[in-house]
């Protein structure tokens, strides 16, 4: 009966994603591709777009149906975000972040009256959110972050700043961690939910940045910003072991639009070289080309294979601190390697803007560094296959 429930179930979640695909497809194409230029170019974060696409269910996908989401679960996620990549990264990274990272700490560790506060208007799209983990002198190293918060009555004065954050200005909400105890104490940091608006709490710095230009990244000042008490996600001190455990997901998202990209560009390089003429045939008849693509095409199944098998595991409610791990250190150094390739396919083209290949070329860079770096992704591998 078990496996009679489990084969129902994976069919369900495949007609899921198929037909999440499809929706995402036509949507990318009317209302994504034909202005992805015009907002890459002159850095436009288009915030209206993303109220369209809460419409579709897509600002909320892993949020159950009683909180305004879509109540999907990761594989159905990694589908949405991949496709969304595929036409735009910057897109991809924003619907990504928001998603797993605000949204998805908030599901994971508020209490229902948080969760009814905040998690329909982030569902819906009515509300874009932001998460502050990342300071200007701790990035990896997050145990000497120098935001704190301290308790002044029935509220918490939060003082400092956080920098490299997703929807940093355009943000109505955001989590932050900040340091409630001594520094390097893996217990000393404490989630706070900050509403924009809050006296204290504003946008610095938005930073000019090679790619992902359409997804907005600013820096986030706290100056005796005072946050009550309810705003705290699970208890004082547990700020940073969950930030470790949103990031397991958070890993998947990077994968996921890792993959998005990769599979972007290797459509574009496989459609390319079937109309460029030399020599009087098609481009892809040379073996040159044709085992190019071969390999591109190989890379990009075999990071297609390990984001699912994370998202599958995810889930399933498994650990997946090492699966996470490996599916973003390689869908990520898969995304700039076929980005590459796809480049060199397209030859002098291919370094013009008119070509979507040198986009999907500079987005796919922040993949290898954003959410852990490849050598954060192998410091976490190692130490899962050395225990």
């Amino acid at each position: 009966m078990e496996e009679i429930i489990s084969e129902y179930s994976q069919s369900q979640v495949v007609e899921n994603q198929s037909m999440i695909a499809q929706m995402v497809d036509d949507f990318s194409r009317k209302e994504i591709e034909p202005y992805r230029k015009d907002w890459d170019d002159n850095q436009l974060f288009p915030k209206e777009l993303f109220q369209k696409m809460g419409e579709l269910g897509l600002m909320g996908v892993l949020v159950p149906h009683e909180y305004g989401g879509s109540g999907f679960g990761y594989q159905e996620y990694v589908t949405a975000i991949s496709k969304i990549a595929a036409h735009d990264g910057a897109i991809g990274l924003s619907v990504a972040a928001h998603n797993s990272l605000c949204t998805g700490h908030i599901l994971q560790f508020g209490n229902e009256s948080q969760k009814h506060r905040w998690l329909p208007k982030l569902a819906t799209g009515e509300w874009i959110g932001a998460w502050g983990l990342t300071e200007p002198n701790t990035g990896s190293d997050a145990g000497n972050m120098k935001t704190t918060a301290k308790l002044d009555g029935e509220e918490w004065v939060i003082n400092g700043a956080k920098n490299f954050i997703t929807h940093g200005n355009s943000g109505n909400v955001a989590v932050v961690i900040a340091r409630t105890g001594k520094v390097g104490d893996s217990h000393g940091m404490t989630a706070f939910v900050v509403e924009r608006g809050t006296p204290g709490f504003n946008a610095g710095r938005k930073e000019d940045k090679l790619g992902m230009r359409a997804s907005e990244t600013c820096e986030m000042i706290f100056e005796d910003c005072r946050v009550p008490k309810d705003h705290i996600l699970g208890e004082v001190g547990e700020g940073f072991i969950q930030s470790l455990k949103v990031l397991d997901g958070g890993r998947i998202s990077i994968a996921a639009l890792s993959l998005g990209i990769a599979e972007g560009a290797l459509e574009a390089a496989i459609d390319y070289s079937k109309e460029r003429q030399q020599f009087n045939q098609p481009i892809s008849k040379f073996q040159g080309i044709s085992f190019k693509l071969a390999d591109m095409a190989t890379k990009v199944e075999a990071a297609k294979l390990l984001t699912f098998q994370a998202a599958a595991m995810k889930d399933e409610g498994k650990n997946v601190n090492k699966e996470s791990a490996m599916a973003k250190l390689y869908a990520s150094e898969v995304a700039v390697e076929v980005s590459n390739e796809a480049v060199q396919v397209f030859g002098g083209y291919g370094y013009i803007k008119d070509y979507p290949v040198e986009k999907f070329y500079r987005d796919a860079k922040l993949c290898t560094i954003g959410e852990g770096t490849s050598e954060i992704q192998k410091l976490v591998i190692s130490r899962s296959i050395l225990k």
